[in-house]
């Protein structure tokens, strides 16, 4: 296994190259010039302002580039808050708004509050003596502060609020999910610092079990029957890197980071053909089943309301990626509005993915195998509990497919019951869902595109059907946004063509690509919860919408203590005409977690995501050009079997 240095940092040349330290230094220094930092106040937010797609499109290499961002800032002593966008490029502030949190929500939380939280618990005498009767130290425990969504609490209205649960810590290698002190929570004002409620419920015995899962003492002794697996490319990767436009086998893109969404793909094309203007995880969901008095609540944005990719791991080679490897750093900013590096962010790397086609054939005698292979952009981020990996991958057939990979600690109770599974004695985890919304700007051979929903039908018995074996394709174009609210059904195999109305393939046919859903379960809150009004998005499989360079979020713009209502189910009410226009398409996938002892003390990878296979984008298979891997897998030997011998009837 080798690493492949990045090449070191050049001046901006395209609207869409990564963030440099130099321009976060060159943002902050705007901001502090007009007076908008103070010793009070933090970046809440910051991450590029992308052109609009029509601009980007026009650049012509050499062009002028301004590089604008936008930055969110938060006083922690009033709770005030800024939505701006700086231009990094010439010093000026473009636009500022003070954001008015009952309309719009609050920023999302920072780690300047997550940092306090333990001090404001014990400050608290009540929070202090319910620990107490149940005979905890509160030195001994961590406190873990949640968002707190929006119910009906009048005194948080306006405020910035957390919620926090406590977990005993035994020692300090001690792994406190397995402790959880259930029972009990506290509400806390994150701007006056002091704790406003605390819900007191039952005193629930805190679990004895261990959660060490890197304990020998928990683990037993390591496996000696695994042998090694190395993984080489003699001659080196196919694939080359500049700055961040990365070309291989065909495709060609640009890659992206920032720590809201996290990776981010740009200008996806093949052969020079656009398929995907911009592709992205724009917003995720982990809504919980409890409705106890302390859990009712639990329902996080992992993007909008925590920013989750600002805590992205650095990929190490051979554990978080194996082979011939190409890192990409990645530069935010920190509370200060000071620029932060994360190395090696992004992973990028080939992979086997076993066989591309096959065919041994009964007449001619030929036996010809082609091996598939996958192009491979990762990055892994920690949010509290759960981590979560995410991996785009374009295949040698022009397929595009994205996986999420759910790993970590499932979140703990020490109640088991109707709405949690006991996965250790005397512990439990609350039944959840994790729900992601890709927003997939699609630009197949072109910017007007359209989207049909294409499902098998049955066709009845009768005239014309004779033997009742018949089935078709049933094709219905989405022409309104109002009509592009679907729920995928596996039982008719529905699908989504994104068609380019005005490019055909030589069949005449529209090209095109298929949104191919794993149809498993949207939103299963009730539609009257605050969740269904603040996580719609969650509640379709597919929404269409006509293209806005503003509208970015499905949830919308400040998910943290919304109200709800904003994002898709706004943007939707124009009702714009969708048919051959500049369309974006949102896509919720995800899964339901009704977690198993298995998943304890640390949870195998989950698996969920979704596939853009085309349909006649090509006049036929674009893979045929592949070659033999290695002198080996060509045609060889003779066909037998009974087809062969009989003559090929198959009989």
């Amino acid at each position: 296994m080798t690493t492949l240095e990045a090449r070191p940092g050049t001046a901006v040349a395209h609207p869409l190259d990564m963030t440099s330290a130099g321009e976060v230094d060159r943002a902050r220094a705007a901001l502090d010039a007009v007076g908008l930092l103070g010793e009070t106040v933090r970046f809440a937010f910051f991450a590029p302002e992308e052109p609009p797609k029509p601009d980007v499109l026009a650049h012509a290499d050499g062009e002028a580039v301004d590089r604008r961002f936008r930055a969110v800032l938060l006083d922690l002593a009033t709770g005030r808050s800024w939505d701006t966008v700086v231009s990094a490029t010439s010093g000026e502030v473009v636009s500022r708004r003070e954001v008015d949190p009952p309309r719009d929500g609050q920023p999302p939380i920072i780690d300047a509050e997550f940092e306090m939280i333990e001090d404001v618990l014990n400050a608290s005498e009540e929070w202090t003596q319910a620990l107490a009767k149940r005979g905890i130290d509160p030195a001994s425990v961590r406190a873990v502060p949640l968002s707190a969504g929006v119910y009906d609490y009048p005194d948080e209205v306006g405020h910035r609020m957390v919620r926090a649960f406590g977990f005993r810590q035994d020692h300090e290698r001690d792994h406190p999910w397995a402790h959880p002190v259930d029972g009990l929570v506290a509400y806390v004002d994150l701007t006056a610092r002091r704790v406003t409620r605390v819900i007191d419920a039952a005193e629930v015995p805190v679990p004895a079990t261990s959660g060490n899962f890197d304990d020998p003492a928990v683990t037993g002794p390591a496996r000696t029957t695994l042998k090694p697996i190395e993984i080489t490319q003699p001659e080196g990767p196919s694939f080359t890197v500049e700055g961040n436009r990365v070309r291989w086998e065909g495709w060609d893109l640009r890659v992206g980071f920032n720590e809201r969404e996290g990776l981010t793909l740009h200008q996806i094309s093949y052969d020079g053909r656009p398929i995907v203007y911009r592709a992205s995880v724009a917003e995720m969901v982990v809504p919980y089943a409890d409705p106890a008095p302390v859990r009712f609540w639990q329902n996080y944005f992992d993007c909008g309301e925590y920013m989750f990719a600002r805590y992205a791991d650095s990929l190490q080679l051979g554990c978080d990626c194996l082979g011939e490897i190409h890192y990409l750093d990645a530069v935010i900013a920190d509370d200060l509005g000071a620029p932060k590096t994360i190395t090696n962010a992004i992973c990028m790397h080939e992979e086997d993915y076993g066989v591309l086609w096959k065919h041994s054939d009964m007449f001619t005698g030929s036996r010809e195998t082609r091996r598939q292979r996958r192009m491979v952009f990762s990055f892994f981020t920690p949010i509290g509990n759960y981590d979560y990996g995410f991996y785009w991958y374009l295949y040698l057939d022009g397929t595009i497919q994205l996986e999420v990979k759910a790993t970590g600690i499932v979140f703990t109770s020490g109640s088991p019951g109707e709405y949690a599974a006991e996965v250790a004695p005397g512990l439990g985890a609350p039944f959840h869902q994790h729900l992601f919304s890709a927003r997939l700007d699609m630009t197949v051979d072109g910017v007007r595109n359209a989207v049909d929903e294409v499902q098998a039908e049955r066709v009845p018995m009768g005239e014309g059907n004779p033997y009742g074996n018949a089935f078709r394709k049933r094709r219905t174009r989405l022409a309104r946004e109002s009509q592009a609210q679907r729920q995928a059904d596996g039982s008719v195999v529905r699908t989504w063509h994104i068609v380019n109305p005005e490019k055909q393939n030589a069949l005449g046919q529209d090209v095109g690509y298929a949104l191919v859903p794993e149809g498993k379960a949207t939103l299963l809150a009730d539609e009257a919860s605050s969740i269904h009004a603040r996580a719609t998005f969650a509640t379709n499989h597919l929404w269409v919408t006509r293209y806005d360079a503003a509208q970015r979020y499905p949830a919308g713009d400040f998910v943290n203590q919304n109200p709800g209502g904003a994002g898709l189910p706004a943007w939707v009410q124009a009702d714009r005409e969708i048919d051959g226009e500049d369309i974006v398409v949102w896509h919720t996938f995800g899964t339901t977690h009704f977690p198993r002892p298995e998943d304890w003390p640390v949870m195998p990878v989950d698996y969920t995501g979704f596939t853009l296979k085309p349909v006649g984008f090509f006049d036929r298979n674009p893979a045929l050009d592949v070659p033999a891997t290695g002198g080996h897998c060509t045609a060889g030997g003779e066909v037998t079997g009974p087809g062969k011998e009989r003559g090929g009837d198959g009989d």
